[in-house]
């Protein structure tokens, strides 16, 4: 019901952003000490709208990601995408290609990470000289392609600089608020905590 509701849903149409960091920041940051934060938010709010944001936000982080590694030379093109969420969540996918401005295809095997195990064995076993021959050979097709939208990506653009800038103020040192509620939670759990008698 969520997903049908904010498929519905124009890209910064709910007013409404988020950091993704609801266990922590694991990248770029690698501070596991980061909370998650929801900025917009009013007494019309829906929850359709924050599933959206929340979404959206994710794939602002992946977005910083794919900076991260074109940062450093590695060009990003195309994104596989395999698993579970393909198959039950188009919503997402479409919005990561939008974010990402890169096409998202999906594995067409349901069973990728087995199927890319079995091609090593294929290559150890002598089958086929190389990992690029036992995937030409044995790969089925893509399933699904997600093409960017044009005018979603350009409201994701502006979404995305608001986020950068989140990301930064609360993750680079700007402001310690998340780690000190963090240390505060941490130190009131500890002090209500009864101590076991022996």
């Amino acid at each position: 019901m969520l997903t049908a509701e904010a498929t519905a849903l124009l890209p910064g149409e709910s007013g409404l952003l988020a950091l993704d960091w609801w266990n922590g920041n694991r990248s770029v940051l690698v501070d596991g000490n980061l909370r998650g934060l929801l900025v917009g938010m009013s007494l019309g709010t829906r929850p359709a709208e924050i599933y959206r944001a929340l979404i959206e936000a994710t794939a602002f982080g992946m977005r910083l990601i794919i900076d991260a590694f074109e940062g450093t030379g590695v060009a990003v093109e195309e994104i596989v995408a395999a698993g579970g969420l393909p198959d039950r969540n188009p919503l997402l996918m479409q919005i990561y290609a939008d974010v990402c401005r890169l096409p998202i295809e999906v594995a067409g095997s349901r069973q990728a990470p087995a199927l890319g195990a079995a091609m090593f064995g294929a290559v150890a076993g002598g089958a086929h000289r190389s990992i690029a021959d036992a995937s030409a050979a044995m790969a089925p097709p893509p399933r699904d392609r997600y093409e960017p939208d044009a005018g979603s990506a350009r409201v994701y653009d502006v979404l995305f600089r608001e986020y950068r800038q989140l990301h930064d103020l609360f993750g680079r040192g700007g402001t310690d608020v998340m780690r000190t509620l963090k240390s505060l939670q941490h130190d009131v759990k500890l002090a209500t905590t009864p101590v076991a008698q022996s």
